[in-house]
């Protein structure tokens, strides 16, 4: 098993005002050669954007992107005519492939808090698209519950991109021991704890911290205090 550990005081940081972003990995003026990416997870970004300001109209091409509100909600326009607004609880994917133009404006009256996560394709030139799924009642499981998954081996009521990553979420009591068995040996698995305590690999880990795991089939998840996770499992190469 190898790892990596992110504590959440190394993250890249920009404060423009209206948008307050931290970064897992080198994005905009942030730049870490020994934190490009894990894998062929490109971007997690933890943002939090004030009330009726956002991104504007924008371009991507060639990228599997996943937003996670936190809190709050953002409406989402694209080139595609979708208009939606996604709240917390659920989660939306849009692989951008040969191109598209979206923007994202916080749409509440109070401020969002956001993960938006950016995985490399399987392949170039892929037909845009977009999704989303309310997953509020899934995650008061108490189980991990599979968010995303592969468009070529889709898992059961999960949203799907074009790669071989499967991401997870999940809420848990103090004291819960869970064992995460990854879906390919040459996958890894970037862990994020959004909030609570827990031990992973040795390591103890506390609120928004992050470790990368791989050269291994699965590992344990002791969380030492009431805690919300997101596993991000992808290739590594």
């Amino acid at each position: 098993m190898d790892k990596v550990l992110h504590p959440a005081n190394t993250r890249g940081r920009a404060d423009h005002g209206w948008l307050n972003a931290n970064f897992s990995f080198s994005f905009a003026n942030f730049y870490d050669p020994e934190k490009v990416q894990f894998g062929l997870l490109r971007v997690l970004n933890d943002d939090y954007v004030k009330s009726g300001t956002g991104f504007g109209k924008h371009p991507h091409q060639d990228m599997e992107i996943i937003s996670i509100p936190l809190k709050g909600a953002i409406k989402h326009m694209d080139s595609m005519k979708h208009s939606a607004v996604i709240s917390a609880g659920e989660v939306q994917v849009m692989s951008a492939g040969t191109g598209i133009e979206h923007s994202e404006i916080n749409s509440s009256g109070e401020e969002l808090n956001m993960l938006q996560i950016w995985i490399l394709p399987d392949a170039s030139g892929h037909e845009p698209r977009y999704d989303q799924k309310d997953f509020t009642e899934a995650i008061k499981s108490g189980e991990l519950v599979n968010i995303v998954s592969p468009i070529s081996n889709p898992s059961p009521n999960s949203l799907t991109i074009n790669q071989n990553a499967y991401l997870h979420l999940g809420e848990f009591e103090t004291g819960r021991e869970i064992e995460y068995n990854l879906k390919s040996e040459n996958n890894g698995t970037y862990v994020f704890l959004i909030e609570g305590a827990a031990e992973i690999c040795g390591e103890h880990i506390k609120r928004r911290d992050a470790i990368g795991i791989w050269n291994t089939r699965n590992f344990t998840l002791k969380f030492t205090n009431e805690s919300k996770v997101l596993l991000i499992e992808v290739p590594m190469n």
